[in-house]
């Protein structure tokens, strides 16, 4: 066994290489979706296809990240299909999750000729040949989302294959920026496998295998302490979304959260079955986003492996909202497993509140622009997922402007980049004011964002959600502010959450206003300091209560 002070170096070595990784796919990448909004994710795995390190990015993702790997070993028989140069792709929503814009491209590592492990990335490619350019709000079969990718090889042997390779780029109406992102991916993969052989030649096979086992044993155990100390018991909470599309029907999610010993199961029976409309995932997605929930409230601060979540069981209903089946649609896989994460930790704040934040509007806050460019004389897509306030928790003010829980990593767009690459004008940009729900500790606030169109042609699509079920208030918090949209082609301004293609002409506005975070506590305990900076900074445009010890409301 390796001394402890070799296992920190392998441990943070693994790390340092999905870094370099990260770093790579963000310089390579063609589109501002990944090089500015950080749109994708990278990870380090064993023969076993077991995390081994990885970057920040979209904790989304890097939850499910090796289920390609998995999906592909099994689809071609076993391990032995793998060779030096090799380079994989797949983006099935029923078999690696998330929708199929989001695209798994990853590589073996080889080392003395033994297959030692893989480098995984996964992006989001702005446009696939869906029926729709890049994607469709109101999708209700898989088959109009885009193409659907098997386990394929996209090198093979190190060679490219050209086949393919075309078939993927003649089908997108974005073609270069396809053939780019793809390319940016497979440099990063390159990148860790140059990386982990260095690795493997500085300390040897064996001593790597150790600590990897000694890690691995590191987090199971650490995990399973920390669920110990719950109070055995059975935790639910539940909540409702707005619908599954444009004019769609609300969503309810469910979560059942059972405690014995150092075991966990999360089950989700009760929740919607899938739906006729975009907002469905496969199973692999749902097993992300419960670990990231499970992540967020036992040792965050320790880096997830393969020997984190052991003692974590996750159930879901088949051809549920969580399970979903050909041929349901899955462009919009998130909100459901952001509203299980919100409601995971809600279902769990009575036994550990000094852990728990209130609730957040956990979605994608999704707006995207597209028509003819007339700088490029080609077709643009402009999408971004806006920041949301994030719930308060004891002892602190819940953080403003920041992505969904899934998000991670994303950044929104600066508004430089948008107006120097395509015909939009940002006329505000800045935090919502009073969004935060009320409370002695204060709910984050959400953003607000107004978009001027600078030519004809172009639609908006819209996904903005939570209004049903808004960032809820903890022990006696209030709620935030939901979110809302305003379109104003001319003739006025009207509400509109969800739409797929709507035309805004030249001079059109959208104005776009993400929800706030729900309050911690009793607001009558705030401080009178407090009220009066949130007055002063602008966080609030009314003190909401006259003092400290007043009654909420006077």
């Amino acid at each position: 066994m390796p001394d402890p002070v070799t296992v920190e170096v392998i441990r943070n070595a693994f790390n340092s290489i999905a870094s370099q990784m990260n770093n790579n796919l963000a310089r390579s990448a063609y589109t501002p979706i990944i090089y500015e909004m950080k749109d994708c994710s990278v990870g380090l795995f064993d023969a076993d296809a077991r995390l081994l390190g990885q970057a920040p990015g979209l904790p989304i993702f890097l939850g499910n990240l090796e289920a390609a790997i998995e999906v592909t070993t099994e689809h071609f028989g076993g391990t032995h299909v793998y060779q030096p140069g090799d380079v994989y792709a797949v983006n099935d929503a029923y078999l690696t999750g998330s929708h199929l814009n989001d695209v798994s491209v990853f590589s073996p590592v080889f080392h003395d000729g033994e297959l030692v492990g893989f480098c995984a990335t996964k992006a989001h490619w702005l446009d696939i040949g869906a029926k729709d350019p890049s994607q469709a709000m109101d999708s209700t079969e898989i088959y109009q989302e885009g193409y659907r990718i098997a386990p394929t090889h996209l090198y093979r042997a190190g060679e490219p294959c050209t086949e393919t390779i075309e078939f993927l780029t003649r089908n997108s109406r974005l073609p270069r920026s396809i053939w780019g992102d793809m390319h940016a991916q497979i440099a990063a993969c390159r990148t860790g496998e140059q990386q982990l052989q260095a690795l493997y030649n500085r300390f040897g096979a064996q001593t790597v295998r150790e600590a990897v086992a000694e890690i691995f044993a590191q987090c199971e155990r650490l995990d399973r302490e920390a669920v110990r100390r719950l109070p055995d018991g059975v935790y639910t909470a539940e909540g409702e979304l707005d619908s599954h599309g444009p004019g769609g029907d609300p969503v309810p999610v469910k979560v059942t959260v059972t405690v014995e010993g150092d075991e966990m199961t999360l089950d989700l029976a009760g929740s919607s079955p899938q739906t006729p409309g975009c907002m469905n995932c496969g199973l692999a997605q749902t097993i992300s986003g419960a670990r990231l929930a499970y992540k967020f409230l036992f040792n965050p601060d320790v880096p997830v492996t393969g020997g984190t979540f052991r003692n974590l069981t996750v159930k879901a209903p088949e051809r549920s909202v969580f399970d979903a089946r050909e041929p349901a649609a899955c462009q919009y896989y998130y909100p459901h497993i952001g509203l299980m994460i919100d409601l995971f930790i809600r279902a769990l704040a009575p036994a550990m509140p000094d852990a728990v934040v209130a609730g957040q509007p956990a979605d994608a806050m999704n707006i995207m622009f597209t028509g003819p460019n007339p700088r490029t004389g080609e077709r643009f897509v402009c999408g971004e997922s806006t920041a949301v306030g994030w719930g308060a928790r004891a002892g602190s003010d819940g953080t403003d402007a920041l992505a969904n829980y899934g998000a991670g990593d994303l950044k929104n767009f600066p508004v430089e980049v948008i107006e120097s690459l395509y015909p939009l004008r940002i006329h505000k940009y800045g935090l919502r004011e009073g969004s935060g729900g009320d409370g002695e500790f204060r709910g984050g606030l959400g953003v607000e964002r107004e978009y001027e169109t600078l030519g004809d042609g172009i639609t908006v699509s819209l996904w903005f959600e939570r209004t049903r079920t808004p960032g809820w208030g903890l022990f006696g918090g209030e709620p935030g502010a939901p979110a809302s949209v305003e379109v104003d082609t001319g003739d006025g301004p009207r509400e509109v959450l969800k739409a797929n293609r709507l035309a805004v002409p030249a001079g059109s506005r959208v104005v776009v206003r993400t929800g706030g975070g729900g309050g911690y506590g009793d607001p009558s305990n705030r401080s009178d300091e407090a009220r009066e900076r949130d007055l002063i900074d602008g966080y609030v445009t009314t003190t909401p209560v006259a003092t400290a010890a007043g009654t909420h409301g006077e």
